[in-house]
């Protein structure tokens, strides 16, 4: 169980970061930094789930 909660917090990190992307790309910057944030929760979650 522990490996699949992992594996969930990269790819939401993953997927964060696309549409982090996306909005910076579509000049929302207020959304852009808030999945900004969430994205780099999940990837300190996940970092931190394998130690």
């Amino acid at each position: 169980m522990d490996v699949v909660l992992t594996y969930l917090c990269f790819i939401a990190a993953g997927i964060l970061a696309g549409g982090t992307w996306s909005m910076w790309k579509a000049r929302n910057t207020l959304f852009a930094g808030i999945l900004l944030a969430l994205g780099l929760l999940a990837a300190i979650a996940g970092v931190l789930r394998l130690l």
